[in-house]
């Protein structure tokens, strides 16, 4: 290595907390400061999303700077001397929770099933130890009662208008379907020209719901199971739907799956899902599915078979069928919700079955 080489990188480091540490150009304070395991606070930051600084919760002290300095949208540069956790910024922080907290109408303790941050602010607020009713008084906010769409709620009351959900809609998913109005205390994320979900450019991902850190956007379909006695268990899997291979973690109470969540670490997803994955789970657990074979009987209806007697007389159903119009006469659509074997198992049945190239998926839609 050269000596020019050796001075560059003696010269990247930066003093963080009294420790001296190494950080690559271009680097945040508080992507330096999360390697080292510093904690941080944050209410607008999503690691997925452009640095914003709006909720300035993650100020932290510069050396030679008058005032703190917001970690996730300033750069560092060598030779700086940070200090993450002086008396003087967490006094700030404190007071900074309790001014956001004063516009969330009181209701921080929300049910984890509203969705994947939902409790950020709470655990902030008591870390903190803020005050939530120093500053009581106007509030900001209102809930949209009218929107009947089935996956998510617009509870407004709780929002603190940090703009992740608008930022996640635009920078990840680039549907724009929600952006901030007004100013001040009217200040209300809503869709254009104000009116529902679907008659905006909303997909339904959920990726709204689950960067919201006070629950203010809500997975409707998870919250109905609230009051369901248990607690919440995560399992990790992979979304069923398409080929994609999204991390997803399965939300259940005893035996029953309540919801799903994206995995933020997902190395196909990074916290991205679409609404299938996010929000089709209901068939596995309705109550019109079918737990025995049913065949249809000389009387025209179905009735309960063993799987013996119905196999055979698929089997037969498909042999008469080729025998009078050819092998071209079938075609095979695997299912989205089957897992990965039975579809292998489906086309290896169509091609090496009939000989033919006839299988499609309804994932692939």
């Amino acid at each position: 290595m050269s000596s020019t080489k050796k001075i560059k990188q003696r010269c990247n480091t930066v003093k963080l907390d009294g420790e001296t540490v190494t950080f690559t150009a271009g680097e945040t304070i508080y992507e330096v400061a999360k390697r080292q395991r510093k904690d941080i606070p944050t209410l607008c930051y999503d690691p997925r999303l452009k640095p914003f600084g709006s909720c300035r919760l993650c100020v932290v002290d510069l050396e030679g700077a008058r005032n703190p300095v917001a970690s996730c949208t300033t750069l560092v540069t060598s030779e700086m001397v940070v200090s993450t956790s002086s008396e003087r910024v967490n006094k700030y922080r404190k007071i900074l929770l309790e001014m956001v907290t004063s516009e969330n109408r009181g209701r921080l303790d929300v049910d984890s099933l509203r969705g994947y941050a939902s409790h950020e602010l709470k655990v902030l607020v008591d870390q903190y130890q803020s005050r939530t009713e120093r500053f009581d008084g106007e509030h900001s906010g209102m809930s949209n009662q009218d929107d009947d769409n089935p996956f998510i709620l617009r509870d407004y009351d709780l929002c603190i208008s940090c703009y992740r959900c608008v930022r996640v809609c635009a920078e990840q998913e680039g549907d724009h379907a929600i952006n901030i109005i007004h100013r001040g205390f009217d200040s209300q994320i809503s869709t254009e020209f104000n009116g529902i979900l679907k008659d905006s450019a909303c997909t339904f991902c959920g990726q709204c719901v689950q960067t919201c850190p006070t629950g203010a956007l809500a997975d409707k379909k998870a919250i109905r199971s609230t009051h369901l006695e248990g607690e919440i268990d995560k399992t990790r899997s992979i979304c069923p739907y398409c080929g994609v291979g999204c991390s997803v973690d399965l939300l259940t109470k005893e035996d029953k799956l309540v919801g799903i969540q994206p995995a933020m670490d997902g190395p196909a997803n990074k916290g991205a899902l679409c609404v299938k994955g996010q929000f089709a789970f209901d068939f596995v657990q309705h109550p019109d599915r079918l737990t025995t074979p049913l065949v249809r009987g000389q009387d025209g209806h179905f009735h309960q078979a063993s799987w013996d007697q119905a196999l055979d007389r698929a089997a037969e159903g498909f042999r008469k069928v080729v025998q009078k119009h050819g092998r071209h006469s079938v075609y095979g659509v695997a299912s989205g919700r089957a897992p990965s074997e039975a579809a292998y198992l489906m086309q290896k049945f169509i091609r090496a079955g009939f000989g033919t190239n006839y299988i499609d998926n309804c994932s692939r839609a």
